[in-house]
């Protein structure tokens, strides 16, 4: 791990390995002092932790550390694992097709898309472009490729399923989840379709408002962001704010979310509508702007603009601009905003005969980030880790509740 702040000069203070233990010496004579890096990654996070609103905004880097549910079985998918899969089903359908279909590269010259550039996101752009002025037989293969490619998408990033051990995300929840009660519910903002932050609620028993009703079939209705969920004190008329709560917005959708033909709203866990998923292309800006997404994007600006705001980014790529504009836009007015970007390609890397230069290098939103924090700016850090390094540095703030503690002995129980 490594890290960048105001106190550490503009260089990235890397994580020192512990020393080796002293031949002949049964313990250290003197306590260890605490690596640096290390006490500076926990007073930053502590500091975010620690505001009043709370904000995380989590992209794929946080799925890629689930493992799967059984051997052999399906991982969260990375953009160049979509590019893999896509191109093999094209190629085995244009095998066992008769007439004859496209294979990949073929389909890739018909739009004039470069086969060296591997960038699912920006081929499914060029389709859609190519779909506005070819015509006849060429533009129905590219329908049926886009259409092929979408379905794909959906199932591939559909790995979690019900029990799926996902003890990271757990440890993040239990950690930064339970709120004292003068501040608000922390906010979740994900750009990933998969279900790993409600599975691992669900099975933390927390309570996740996501904007659907708890009628059957759960509805899509944003006024269920601005309800509160109390516990009454007995047959008084005090109420008690349950403490294991938070909010999640999922900005591009999500695999279980289908909008209805008929009438038009959002459900879950139902057939016989259309997926409602922002799918990896150039013109997810514009989309943005469509319900429910543009109920989630004008929560995420009106959070990261509020007094006294903590806004934790991890797994993130700062590469959708209606995401990293608003953020850029905060940091740049809201002078009580703290925030730490977690991500492992952040620092130049070293791969044996490969360097690379970082994405603070290649990305100018994460370059303006930089030299912000190079400049003294204390209210940014970057962390160059993955998600599952930076959760044993989150504070734990909160005791641990006796209903979680008889969760885990239940759980722990069906595991023996």
């Amino acid at each position: 791990m490594q890290i960048l702040s105001s106190k550490t000069n503009g260089q990235w203070l890397a994580v020192a390995p512990p020393p080796p233990p002293a031949a002949g010496a049964a313990q250290p004579a003197a306590p260890i002092p605490e690596d640096p890096a290390k006490t500076e990654a926990k007073r930053a996070l502590s500091d975010v932790m620690r505001c009043s609103n709370l904000v995380v905004l989590a992209g794929l880097g946080t799925s890629l550390c689930v493992q799967p549910a059984m051997a052999n079985g399906p991982k969260a998918p990375t953009m160049w694992d979509l590019w893999q899969q896509i191109s093999a089903m094209q190629d085995a359908a244009a095998a066992a097709a008769n007439p004859a279909v496209p294979t990949f590269l073929q389909l890739l010259t018909l739009v004039g898309y470069p086969a060296a550039k591997t960038d699912i996101e920006a081929l499914m752009s060029r389709c859609r472009l190519a779909e506005s002025f070819l015509t006849g037989a060429q533009k129905e293969e590219v329908t049926k490729f886009v259409a092929l490619a979408e379905a794909h998408i959906i199932a591939a990033t559909n790995f979690v399923v019900s029990n799926h051990p996902l003890p990271v995300h757990a440890e993040f929840l239990r950690r930064a989840a339970r709120r004292p009660q003068r501040k608000s519910r922390m906010k979740v903002f994900t750009t990933n379709y998969d279900r790993c932050y409600e599975e691992a609620g669900r099975q933390g028993r927390y309570v996740v408002v996501d904007g659907f009703s708890h009628t059957v079939p759960p509805t899509f209705d944003a006024i269920h962001f601005s309800y509160e969920t109390v516990r009454r004190l007995g047959d008084t008329e005090s109420f008690d704010p349950i403490p294991n709560c938070f909010h999640l917005y999922k900005l591009h959708g999500s695999v279980d979310w289908q909008r209805q033909d008929l009438s038009g709203e959002i459900t879950k866990w139902t057939s016989g509508g259309k997926p409602v998923l922002i799918y990896p292309r150039n013109s997810k800006y514009e989309l943005a702007f469509e319900q429910p997404y543009l109920e989630m994007i004008g929560a995420f600006q009106t959070a990261v603009r509020e007094p006294d705001t903590g806004l934790l980014v991890v797994g993130f790529g700062f590469n959708d601009n209606h995401l990293a504009e608003p953020i850029m836009s905060a940091i740049r007015s809201n002078l009580s905003m703290k925030i730490v970007v977690v991500s492992p390609g952040l620092a130049p890397w070293n791969n044996g005969p490969v360097n690379g230069p970082g994405e603070c290098e290649n990305n100018k939103y994460l370059g303006q980030l930089k030299s912000l924090a190079t400049a003294g700016d204390a209210r940014i850090t970057l962390l160059n880790c993955g998600f599952e390094q930076m959760v044993p540095f989150v504070p734990d703030l909160a005791a641990e509740t006796d209903l979680e503690r008889h969760v885990a002995r239940l759980r722990n129980i069906g595991a023996a």
